[in-house]
């Protein structure tokens, strides 16, 4: 088969590039189609020398810094790529990506981080973050959601196979689109997260700093605890903000770090803790891996690697006082699996585990023709006519 991969866009390495990466270990002549290319040259060496096709928006004055400003020309700018030549049609889509057009004997599989958050289930949230409830501004833009939601579910009929990285997403998939999903978590690197259960005494986060990660309310949540450390890992728009919040000698902002650095911080931390309503939520499971239990925000994919009062706990408002209470029992209570115990739970998450589910699919899904086939039954037709 002939395999094209098609991702949103490539910007940072994150949980959708990690995807991307064991697709690639799977089809390794695959073609890689995406919006935009704007990976600094020290974080590509998982694309491992693939030529990359982007879409016109790379060409944008200005669309390095402003991508997430062209939002309304994504849809139209996904739909341009030629992939009639492809047997197989992959989307890693978080945003447009499994919006591309295909025929009729090829196969698209959709792996589905989510559903365009910002349209569907969470556009209010957005939209309040954005200081767009009301005024002008907000009808254009609430005008504009309305046309991405219109396409984002015209399109969903492309696919002809959905999975879901969640139980949440399928959920999510299912009420969206009105399709169902079979759930393959995503690939985690378990093996490079290695145990240590010797902790020391500070907090971690590490998070995309963009507003659904909430990771401003947990530095105001430990700038009202100043007798606990917290260490801040990652980078963001939101970085600005996030340090303005740090106030207190306690909070410390580290920016983002390498693997090295990463997996020696969350491996010696008292705890993780992780405020988002996520998909999956890669980091977590990351620091599991290491021993290191999870403070984490009851909701969404969280529930689905984080065991209550044995790996981690819950907390069951994004509020900072909910934060700060849940922050207080763990330093009470504590969690009842030791930090051998909680590598145990995950490792199921593993990157072996995604490939071969991965691969299980595909094996059902292949082509009903090939190429080849196509033109041998058209070179017999043409026959049969000439007789």
């Amino acid at each position: 088969m002939k395999v094209a991969v098609i991702h949103d866009w490539l910007t940072v390495y994150s949980g959708a590039e990690t995807v991307l990466e064991q697709l690639l270990e799977l089809y390794p002549d695959a073609d890689i189609f995406t919006l935009f290319d704007f990976l600094p040259s020290e974080r590509r060496a998982f694309l491992r020398g693939h030529e990359i096709k982007t879409s016109f928006l790379q060409e944008i004055p200005f669309a390095k810094k402003y991508y997430r400003y062209l939002l309304s020309l994504m849809p139209l700018a996904i739909e341009q790529f030629d992939l009639s030549e492809y047997d197989l049609v992959i989307s890693s889509s978080h945003a447009v990506a499994k919006g591309v057009i295909t025929g009729p004997n090829q196969v698209h599989i959709s792996y589905v981080h989510s559903p365009m958050r910002y349209v569907w289930d969470l556009h209010a949230q957005y939209l309040r973050d954005a200081g767009l409830s009301r005024g002008v501004k907000s009808w254009l833009a609430r005008w504009q959601l309305h046309r991405i939601r219109l396409w984002d579910y015209r399109t969903s009929a492309g696919v002809d196979y959905f999975i879901a990285n969640s139980n949440f997403i399928a959920k999510r998939i299912r009420k969206t689109y009105g399709r169902n999903a079979q759930v393959i978590y995503p690939p985690v690197g378990i093996d490079s997260f290695g145990l240590c259960d010797k902790k020391q005494n500070y907090y971690v986060t590490a998070q995309r700093m963009v507003p659904y990660k909430k990771v401003l309310l947990i530095v105001e949540a430990f700038a009202k605890m100043p007798d606990k450390k917290l260490l801040v890992l990652g980078d963001g728009p939101d970085m600005e903000k996030i340090k303005a919040a740090a106030k207190t000698p306690n909070i410390e902002i580290l920016g983002y770090q390498e693997r090295t650095s990463f997996v020696k911080i969350v491996q010696e931390a008292k705890a993780f803790v992780f405020a988002a309503e996520e998909d999956f939520g890669i980091a977590p499971v990351e620091a599991q891996a290491c021993g290191t239990p999870v403070i984490a925000y009851g909701a969404g994919g969280a529930l689905e690697t984080v065991r209550n009062g044995k790996t981690g706990l819950f907390f069951k408002k994004q509020t900072v006082e909910s934060l700060v209470e849940t922050i207080g029992r763990f330093e009470a209570e504590g969690v009842s699996f030791s930090p051998s115990d909680i590598r145990q739970s995950v490792l199921s998450f593993s990157e072996g585990r995604f490939k071969d589910e991965f691969m299980s699919v595909v094996s059902e899904m292949k082509p009903t023709q090939s190429k080849a086939e196509i033109k041998l039954v058209h070179a017999n037709n043409t026959l049969d006519g000439s007789l």
